[in-house]
């Protein structure tokens, strides 16, 4: 099972650990969250980043660990990538509760696999959807002159 760690800007981090545990309890358990402070330095946040990260590959059994971030650019981000080997500790950026959800669902395959897992699951995630009445519902009457429903 890959570790998985949440650093963004607080309180997201705190924000969306509290949703996962809200659905998935027992995969949250290993989920770590850090909520980065606007009076926060880079080093403070640093030093915090490395233990979660070392704790979170303590707790895999191939050392593994998906690190999520907020804003591309951003400390969060900017840390991380500073700590982060790219062979057993990655970093995605841009989370969103889907992504999160996906990453949990799937925390026992390897990393490249959850990463891609992980990021198709936040990319599905987002969309616009339709606003139209439900079926059950009356028609709304309309001020239009013409009572046709201006079908072409």
């Amino acid at each position: 099972m890959s570790g998985l760690i949440i650093i963004a800007h607080a309180p997201l981090a705190s924000a969306l650990k509290m949703a996962a545990q809200h659905c998935f309890p027992e995969a949250a358990a290993s989920l770590q969250a850090l909520d980065v402070h606007a009076q926060q330095t880079p080093e403070e946040l640093e030093a915090q980043a490395r233990i979660m990260l070392e704790t979170a590959r303590s707790g895999d059994s191939r050392g593994e660990v998906l690190i999520l971030t907020d804003v591309f650019g951003a400390t969060p981000c900017n840390t991380v990538q500073r700590l982060a080997d790219g062979v057993h500790a990655k970093v995605v950026t841009g989370v969103n509760l889907p992504m999160l959800w996906r990453a949990l669902n799937y925390s026992s395959e390897t990393l490249d696999i959850l990463i891609t897992r992980a990021v198709a699951g936040g990319v599905q995630g987002v969309m616009q959807i339709a606003t139209s009445r439900p079926q059950n519902q009356a028609s709304q009457p309309t001020h239009d002159q013409d009572h046709r429903h201006h079908q072409q």
